[in-house]
């Protein structure tokens, strides 16, 4: 080591110091340069769509807003998808790298019919990077500090209004606005079958959760349900025989009313259970409150019912994060959820009916 510190501080016999300096300079004006030319000249519009597999995405691309608007300003590719900072920018780049061995190599993507089985996937995939950086290629160009809510619909001004204040990510709402979307529901429909795979083997513990709406009895091996258990709904388990369970549902119902739906909390409609029949006649009240936004008494009920095992799991954590995956994919572009704690678990619930609809049932959780 010593050795090598000597040779590089020894004066180099052959040339001068100038020339070493012109030397030094050359290569650092080129590894300051030929990055920034290879990278603004990687950027074009016209390197993004000379693959052929870009072409589809291009021509989708040609017939919306950021492509021809009234005031002539075009979004090209850079603008919406390699970040303004040089961190993202240089990520971005090597990030790219997949892509040109998903083309070249891999061949995934080089058919128009591979490229739309990727779709979801390649459009979940910029939609998490744009989340992750709060849509920063947006902000670019849309600022909410210069937004003139005046200017805009009612509606609109009242959803950007509470964006701004949450400083909400623009893909949350705004998927789709260049490119075709993608058909989510295979994605979500493989999804939900890998959760109901896992309820065979993941189904031990002694508080379970359904998928799916299920039937519930007042004894086992009855014909006749006596209720249902909506998805995503804890029941605790008290015995087991065979495929059949004996379990414990709690929830809440209005004290005056038929007493026949239960809810997760007083007055807020978070379906837990249907009940009628010897299940509804044989409850136990637990509580009883008053709802003072309405006025109302409410009651929390105990019931016992049988039910067979399938499609329940020990762990609620996957049934919301399938839940948070299909809301944000779906029904966000419309009702976004505001920036809360609760988000997820409000999110799992409002998507009850989708979560029904997606696992092959007909049948409405409302």
């Amino acid at each position: 080591m010593r050795k090598l510190w000597r040779a590089l501080l020894r004066p180099s016999a052959r040339w001068s110091i100038l020339a070493l300096v012109i030397v030094g300079i050359v290569i650092g004006v080129a590894l300051i340069v030929l990055p920034h030319v290879g990278i603004k000249l990687t950027s074009t519009t016209e390197f993004c769509v000379s693959c052929h597999s870009m072409q589809p995405v291009y021509q989708e691309y040609k017939q919306s807003v950021h492509f021809q608007n009234a005031s002539g300003v075009r979004a090209e590719c850079h603008d919406c998808h390699i970040p303004p900072d040089i961190p993202g920018m240089v990520k971005r780049k090597l990030e790219a790298s997949n892509d040109l061995y998903q083309t070249f190599i891999a061949h995934s993507i080089d058919t128009p019919e591979k490229f739309e089985a990727k779709r979801a996937e390649l459009a979940e995939r910029e939609w998490a990077r744009m989340k992750e950086n709060n849509s920063a290629t947006c902000r670019s160009c849309h600022n909410y500090d210069a937004m003139d809510h005046a200017k805009q619909n009612p509606e609109a001004a009242r959803q950007m209004k509470i964006a701004a204040k949450e400083n909400q990510s623009c893909i949350d709402c705004h998927k789709g606005i260049a490119h075709q979307l993608p058909d989510m529901s295979s994605g979500f429909r493989k999804q939900f079958d890998e959760l109901r795979a896992s309820a065979s083997t993941h189904n031990d513990g002694d508080t379970l959760y359904s998928l799916d709406i299920k039937p519930i009895y007042a004894a086992k091996g009855d014909k006749e349900p006596a209720g249902s258990l909506l998805p995503a709904s804890e029941v605790k388990v008290l015995k087991r025989d065979g495929d059949w369970l004996q379990v414990q549902i709690e929830g809440w119902t209005e004290t005056d009313g038929r007493q026949r739906v239960l809810t997760q909390l007083p007055g807020k409609r978070i379906f837990v259970a249907s009940i009628r029949g010897d299940v509804q006649q044989h409850v136990k009240t637990l509580e009883e409150t008053t709802v003072a936004a309405t006025n109302t008494q409410w009651s929390k009920l105990q019931a016992t019912a049988w039910m067979q095992k399938g499609d329940m799991v020990n762990d609620i954590k996957p049934i919301w994060a399938y839940a948070d995956s299909l809301y944000n994919g779906t029904c966000n572009q419309c009702h976004g959820a505001r920036r809360t704690k609760r988000t997820l678990t409000l999110t799992a619930r409002r998507t009850k009916r989708t979560l029904t609809l997606t696992a092959g049932s007909a049948r409405s959780t409302a």
